[in-house]
């Protein structure tokens, strides 16, 4: 079964994404808007029950962290994917590091850079057009972010959380 590690936004950030992903992003009915700080991974009934213990641990070292988004940007050329930039405070880059040690790698090992996708599996031209007009909204917020999800997949493609961890250490 495929897993994945995530931080959930405010509901107030979570609306302002949607109205662009409900028009933009075909996995809006998936997965609710969030900032993946530990890719998809894959693991059986026996493996995800030492992987949450191991993220119990981890988080009793990390403390809330703040999200702070900053503007509108794209992953292009690379891939189509435009998303809203969340600072990589150290915090959160600590956080990131420390989760990603746990055994249980990511299926693809990308340089972590973290945000909040909005818009995502278009062709070139839908992307360089949509692109300039998302970049002129204001997409700044900043907020304090406590807890973390454990994340499964479902038969049919949709995500829904199996754990959730409060982020309660190094005060």
């Amino acid at each position: 079964m495929k897993y994945g590690i995530v931080a959930f936004p405010s509901k107030k950030v979570q609306d302002f994404a949607n109205s662009y992903r409900k028009r933009y992003d075909p996995h809006y009915s998936l997965i609710t808007p969030h900032m993946t700080i530990k890719g998809v991974f894959e693991a059986d009934e026996k493996e995800i029950k030492t992987v949450a213990e191991q993220v119990a641990q981890v988080v009793k070292n990390h403390k809330p962290f703040t999200l702070k988004t900053s503007k509108v940007s794209s992953f292009a050329p690379v891939t189509n994917a435009i998303y809203f930039k969340v600072e990589p405070t150290n915090e959160l880059l600590a956080l990131h590091q420390d989760l990603n040690a746990i055994e249980f790698s990511d299926e693809a090992n990308y340089t972590f850079v973290p945000h909040i996708t909005i818009a995502q599996k278009m062709n070139s031209s839908e992307h360089d057009d949509i692109y300039p007009q998302l970049k002129m909204i204001g997409a700044e917020f900043e907020e304090e972010i406590d807890r973390l999800h454990l994340l499964y997949q479902l038969e049919d493609g949709s995500w829904t959380v199996y754990e959730t961890f409060r982020l309660s250490g190094a005060e």
